[in-house]
């Protein structure tokens, strides 16, 4: 079993016995996530550490959303439980890369793929990806990249 789910598990465990609501209910919603994650396709599998964390992440990534929404429809309380939620799920998460960071790595990946024109995104993306895994947004990254391509 991969050792993040055994952690989500654990945590839950712990979460539950100091009746802590919030964090019980958004371990629960992510452990079914990666359950329903495990039954897609064609065969139950078990899912390896990196899809587990693709799912934290996309869980996290749905909970921004959600309370950019509940906030433009003014339901402060409802954007506020999403950001909570968002919190525990960023611990699970790798850090996320710093602006300057980025702008380094896409930097060197457009030197990497010799790209000079915006329509060459997809060669930088390519070598770009599994720099940045899980460290930070596609959209982020493709905007860097368009940015440094354009000018």
């Amino acid at each position: 079993m991969a050792a993040l789910k055994d952690r989500l598990k654990t945590d839950l465990v712990t979460a539950m016995k100091a009746r802590d609501e919030l964090t019980t209910a958004t371990l629960r919603m992510v452990l079914a996530a990666v359950g329903v994650e495990e039954v897609a396709g064609r065969s139950a599998r078990e899912l390896s550490d990196d899809e587990v964390l693709a799912v934290v992440g996309r869980e996290a990534k749905k909970r921004r959303e959600a309370a950019t929404a509940f906030d433009d429809a003014r339901r402060t309380e409802l954007a506020d439980r999403e950001r909570a939620e968002g919190a525990v799920l960023d611990a699970y998460l790798p850090v996320q890369l710093g602006e300057d960071e980025l702008v380094a790595l896409v930097r060197a990946a457009v030197a990497e793929s010799g790209a000079t024109e915006p329509r060459q995104m997809g060669q930088v993306m390519k070598v770009l990806r599994p720099k940045v895994a899980g460290r930070a947004e596609g959209g982020r990254v493709a905007a860097e990249v368009k940015r440094q391509l354009a000018g």
